[in-house]
């Protein structure tokens, strides 16, 4: 990758080859992205929370630095199924998970469909009650292939306007490079709107019955600006939820990592040392 942020193990999934880290010691504490994001996301919170925490990272299947190849299955319904298989690996039970976007879905899904406990869940702007899909995501679901062969420098603006509108402030230059970095050449631009035509709400549809039954505490962080799922979706997924804690996050969009990392790092320290 060009920019400073390698991890440096790999899990050979049955989905692709997933790469991934381990930093620190003591209770286990696993961070999970959204999309189009990658790992890249934690890399401010990861050495503070390492500090108390033994704190796994990884790329989704099909995401930042895990294998990518033609015609890989990298929904939802994958996603939730790597994890599981991950937490095998690492040998790790109960572990409490922060995750952000669709790694909030895959962390509740491994949860009530994998039958994968955590100490707690603390999930930011995650995709989870319906409806969600932008009108680009919609679109280019009904024309992948087209997208998929647009010329580079076409595609390059449409992946900064894309990362851009999930920020409520500038994403700045070398952010945003790291960001696109793993969406850019053959490989990662058809891996980039791969993954878009996979977006289902279906995946949601079938675990949303299932969230009164959670088994574990869940915290909820949502930024007040968020366009791509906007806060009145964060208080019905709430309200779902029994004994769940809400707190909004003011002045950030949908990637609250980028937009106010410290007042995030903040509500993520005081909910576990609570």
């Amino acid at each position: 990758m060009a920019y400073a942020w390698t991890l440096t193990q790999q899990f050979d999934s049955p989905f692709g080859t997933i790469a991934y880290d381990v930093f620190g010691t003591g209770e286990p504490l696993v961070m999970i992205h959204g999309t189009p994001f990658s790992s890249y996301v934690w890399r401010q919170f990861v050495p503070i929370l390492a500090a108390t925490y033994r704190v796994y990272v990884y790329d989704l299947v099909g995401y930042g630095q895990s294998e990518k190849y033609d015609q890989q299955d990298v929904s939802l319904g994958v996603q939730s199924q790597a994890l599981a298989a991950l937490l095998d690996f690492w040998g790790i039970q109960n572990p409490t998970i922060i995750a952000h976007d669709f790694g909030g879905a895959t962390t509740l899904r491994a949860h009530i469909l994998n039958g994968r406990d955590y100490t707690r869940m603390i999930l930011i702007d995650p995709v989870a009650v319906a409806p969600w899909g932008s009108p680009f995501v919609q679109h280019v679901r009904r024309h992948f292939e087209a997208f998929a062969g647009v010329p580079p420098y076409i595609h390059d603006g449409i992946l900064t306007a894309y990362i851009q509108d999930a920020a409520h402030h500038p994403v700045p230059d070398n952010a945003m490079d790291a960001y696109k970095a793993p969406w850019t050449g053959e490989i990662g631009q058809a891996a980039f709107y791969r993954q878009i035509a996979q977006m289902d709400q279906r995946y949601t549809d079938e675990i949303e019955p299932h969230y009164p039954a959670i088994r574990c505490p869940v915290h909820l962080l949502w930024g007040e600006n968020d366009g791509w799922i906007p806060i009145a979706q964060g208080r019905k997924l709430h309200s779902l939820i029994p004994g769940a804690t809400f707190a909004a996050i003011p002045k950030a969009g949908h990637l609250v990592q980028e937009d106010q990392p410290d007042v995030l790092l903040n509500h993520v320290q005081q909910i576990l040392g609570g």
